[in-house]
């Protein structure tokens, strides 16, 4: 396995990865859910906005996992809704799809944002996933490591991100390398950690 930066090549691997960690049973669940859509929303943005801080993992048989984020979650964000998604949003009506996909085009048109509380001390987010294949090798903690010394280096002082209130097992790795929870709607836990020892305090 071997981790190097995200290219634009990579996107249909990197597409790939984010849909079957979402779903590792597709296709056979339902055949008739849009192979393209996940990945539109919450990993080719990154790829096209941020490509700097995006590394993805690589093995024969090719994208195993990946690792993107933006430096600017509110610069992020705004770029969203003025070039990304107007394009989708247009492709993808609301109320269309497979009833697999509905959430996804909900948040085409209604996009999740982090508590403003969260971003203004931790203004960098990412998003993670691996393989079954990738899994149990330390990558994750590559990943996220080499992520907090290119924002440190930035200048950077803190990075979050968002992972399912019930997905115990993610937020456990994440408290293993050093995220704690700053809030949890019962949907959502929105977690963070600082970049180098100079960041905002951690709560608790």
């Amino acid at each position: 396995m071997d981790v190097r930066p995200a290219q634009l090549q990579d996107l249909p691997g990197v597409y790939r990865v984010c849909l079957l960690a979402d779903d590792p049973g597709w296709p056979g669940r339902d055949p008739e859910r849009n192979p393209e859509l996940l990945g539109h929303v919450y990993a080719g943005p990154y790829v096209a906005h941020d490509r700097g801080l995006c590394r993805v993992v690589v093995d024969a048989g090719g994208v195993a996992g990946y690792l993107l984020a933006t430096a600017d979650t509110d610069g992020f964000f705004a770029w969203l809704e003025a070039e990304w998604l107007p394009v989708l949003r247009a492709q993808y009506p609301e109320g269309s799809g497979a009833p697999d996909d509905a959430w996804i085009v909900r948040a085409i048109h209604r996009p999740q944002r982090p508590p403003a509380e969260l971003v203004d001390p931790f203004p960098a987010h990412l998003h993670i996933d691996l393989l079954p294949r990738a899994r149990g090798r330390g990558l994750g903690r590559v990943l996220i490591d080499g992520l907090r010394t290119d924002l440190a280096t930035a200048g950077v002082p803190g990075v979050h991100l968002g992972v399912g209130s019930d997905n115990a097992n993610a937020i456990e790795f994440y408290r293993h390398l050093g995220f704690e929870t700053f809030a949890d709607d019962g949907d959502t836990r929105w977690m963070m950690t600082n970049c180098d020892p100079a960041g905002p305090a951690l709560a608790g």
